[in-house]
């Protein structure tokens, strides 16, 4: 018979309960904006150079020494992991794996960072300028009429950016610009077809991998963080304490990666290619003020040219900064992008990494529509 866990950690067990209980549904696949991908795509190759160069490490050692070494295991996860993601990258699809999930990892409390390490309560949060500007953007989103998605519809965003195309732990080199554009799907059961990106030219189907003689339902992924709909958004919390523990919880990093900055772009995924009900999008941005290291830019441009204030957190490891950018005047969501805040062997302070501008949002009836032949459609 088990015992029963005492003091801390039988109220750790007890809120971890709790936090699965608001969460509307299970885990799902990833959808990557593309500074994300590009994000992943490096600490991705980070993780193959250590194996590789542990690898070398233990042969010479097994050379060197008069006693035979154990020979090492491989690690079923990361191997697993680093094939779907690099099938993903090489096919220029967006689909994840699963990322932020480690059902034998112990939850890290909300404001948990892998380089600061306190928790956003004890920190404060943001800086008092990021908290005054997310409050004045949450109070914006709340006001905002928001037309409802059924579940048989799909959510259409339109966006222009560029990308990192330079050679890995090389130079920093932007891509061309080009427009992007995403349809998700707002099917409630779970699915193995999420969606679809339109973007260099060619349609890119975002599906869920189906390894050989699994059936198809089996391999389905339901909505979550990772596949959110209108209608499992509009399900969460709207406390931004308790949103934002969920998010915690449902996260999961790499040893050494910082959390408060994977929950910070998860946030900013969901508010750069989604439409979610008012009230849920002035939590995240109440919730995005609790994290710790948040801070303000007073002018930040996205990819077409538009100036706005940015709400951005560094990534001290990378040296790099995320930006979120909003029109200064109605505060409304412009774009994302990414710069290095400080000179590395990659690039010097102030390079782009990655950007991208949302043109359009809309609500379409099928997979590939334009909002314009919906209208078309509506009125013959």
């Amino acid at each position: 018979m088990n015992a029963v866990p005492a003091g801390s950690e039988q109220e750790e067990r007890a809120e971890l309960a709790e936090l699965a209980r608001l969460l509307p549904t299970g885990p799902a696949e990833q959808v990557l904006s593309p500074g994300r991908r590009s994000h992943h795509k490096d600490v991705l190759m980070q993780l193959i150079d250590h194996d590789h160069a542990r690898d070398r490490d233990h042969e010479r050692s097994a050379a060197e020494s008069p006693v035979r070494s154990r020979p090492r295991l491989a690690r079923p996860a990361l191997v697993a992991g680093s094939v779907a993601v690099a099938v993903a990258l090489a096919a220029g699809l967006t689909v994840g794996i699963g990322a932020g999930r480690d059902d034998g990892g112990a939850a890290v409390r909300p404001g948990a960072s892998g380089t600061a390490g306190g928790a956003a309560e004890d920190a404060g949060g943001g800086s008092r300028a990021a908290v005054v500007t997310l409050d004045r953007i949450a109070a914006v989103a709340l006001r905002t009429d928001v037309e409802p998605v059924g579940d048989g519809q799909f959510v259409y965003v339109r966006s222009r950016g560029a990308g990192n195309e330079g050679v890995f732990d090389g130079p920093v080199e932007l891509g061309k610009m080009h427009e992007r554009e995403v349809w998700f799907s707002q099917r409630q059961g779970p699915v193995t077809d999420v969606g679809l990106i339109r973007e260099y030219g060619q349609d890119w189907p975002i599906e869920v991998g189906v390894p050989d003689g699994t059936d198809p339902r089996d391999a389905a992924v339901p909505t979550g963080f990772d596949r959110p709909t209108y209608a499992w958004l509009a399900a969460l919390p709207t406390d931004p304490a308790a949103l934002l523990k969920l998010l915690y919880a449902d996260t999961r990093v790499e040893e050494g990666e910082d959390k408060d900055q994977e929950v910070f772009g998860r946030i900013g995924d969901l508010i750069g290619e989604q439409i979610m009900p008012s009230a849920t999008a002035a939590a995240f941005y109440q919730a995005t003020a609790r994290i710790p290291g948040v801070t303000t830019v007073a002018d930040a441009v996205d990819a077409v040219g538009r100036h706005g204030i940015a709400i951005a957190r560094e990534d001290t490891r990378h040296g790099t900064r995320t930006e979120w950018i909003f029109d200064p005047g109605t505060l409304e969501y412009l774009g994302v992008r990414t710069v290095f805040s400080r000179d590395t062997e990659r690039a010097k302070a102030g390079t782009v990494y990655d950007t991208s501008a949302v043109l359009e949002r809309a609500v379409v009836d099928r997979s590939g529509q334009e909002p314009g032949e919906r209208g078309r459609a509506a009125r013959s």
